[in-house]
């Protein structure tokens, strides 16, 4: 059976995503500023909601309202979830976002409140594309493309485009999280640079398979044409993030063209992950795989 369409519930959920983006823009300055520990507790900010906006406490504190939001609409997406979704699954992984962006939430906290400068921010970083591939998922599932019948396309390749997806989304979360490492200091930064050529060629190899074996799927089509686009972007971001950190690596404070060029780096990387998880997903929905070939019955495969 068909899953029903719920129009308010996709909008709901699209909403989430463009806040979940401006979360991730506003951390990414919080990291690009320096002023990760600007406030020294956690929820409140110098004991208040309303400190005083100065210095890195503009960027931090921010970061943790628009956090603190996101958190709000992520409960409201779950319960809606919950109440209106037949798809058991769906309920499910509406409860995992919330646990996710909650996860996030104290992880965040026990950075200030245990004053961590190694590890715990890396992980706050990693949860947080993590949950961004949540919420762009369930805006995925609660689409009427999603919900719609398709017709279903036949993967004659090797090795399946399946597992190019799942390989690719895999070497570019690897990716993420050596550029947190480097963000935090923990870290180097040629393993980033040597993640930032696997990345290119699982990008190219799995655009390659798309645009071969599915050149009449407007959506395979898409989803190759996002993938490189947000692929080329990132890789010119990270040759000018790279230039301004060396040509400013005497100045006492980041400038802000380094600021920039980092934050639209970072924020540009966590698209490129989410879209990735989109091709996974996008894939799953029209592309059967083998065992279900397998299973079909010849009535079956004749009317696909």
């Amino acid at each position: 059976m068909q899953p029903s369409y719920h129009q308010a519930v996709h909008r709901f959920a699209l909403f989430l995503v463009a806040c979940t983006l401006l979360l991730l823009i506003a951390g990414a300055l919080v990291t690009s500023n320096e002023a990760a520990l600007s406030v020294p507790d956690w929820p409140l900010s110098y004991g208040t909601l309303l400190p005083p906006m100065v210095g890195g406490i503009v960027f931090e504190d921010s970061h943790r309202k628009i956090a603190g939001a996101v958190l709000l609409l992520t409960l409201i997406l779950a319960i809606w979830l919950w109440r209106a979704e037949q798809r058991r699954w769906m309920r499910w992984l509406g409860l995992a976002a919330f646990a996710a962006v909650l996860g996030q939430a104290i992880l965040g906290g026990l950075t200030v409140l245990l004053n961590l400068h190694y590890g715990m921010p890396v992980a706050h970083a990693c949860l947080a594309q993590i949950f961004f591939g949540i919420v762009v998922s369930i805006a995925l599932f609660t689409s009427n493309w999603w919900t719609a019948d398709h017709p279903r396309l036949e993967d004659s390749g090797s090795p399946s485009v399946h597992s190019l997806a799942f390989l690719n989304a895999g070497v570019i979360f690897l990716q993420v999280v050596l550029g947190a490492g480097f963000r935090h200091k923990d870290i180097p930064i040629w393993p980033h640079l040597v993640g930032a050529g696997a990345v290119l060629a699982t990008v190219t190899w799995t655009g390659a398979a798309l645009r071969r074996r599915f050149e009449h799927s407007r959506e395979m089509r898409l989803a190759r044409i996002l993938l490189h686009s947000f692929f080329g972007m990132q890789f010119l971001l990270g040759i000018g993030a790279l230039w301004s950190r060396m040509s400013t690596a005497n100045a006492p404070q980041p400038l802000p063209v380094t600021i920039a060029f980092t934050v639209a780096h970072t924020v540009l990387g966590a698209l490129l992950f989410a879209c990735s998880v989109a091709v996974i997903l996008v894939c799953r929905r029209l592309v059967p795989r083998i065992r279900e070939v397998a299973a079909r019955t010849p009535e079956q495969a004749a009317l696909s």
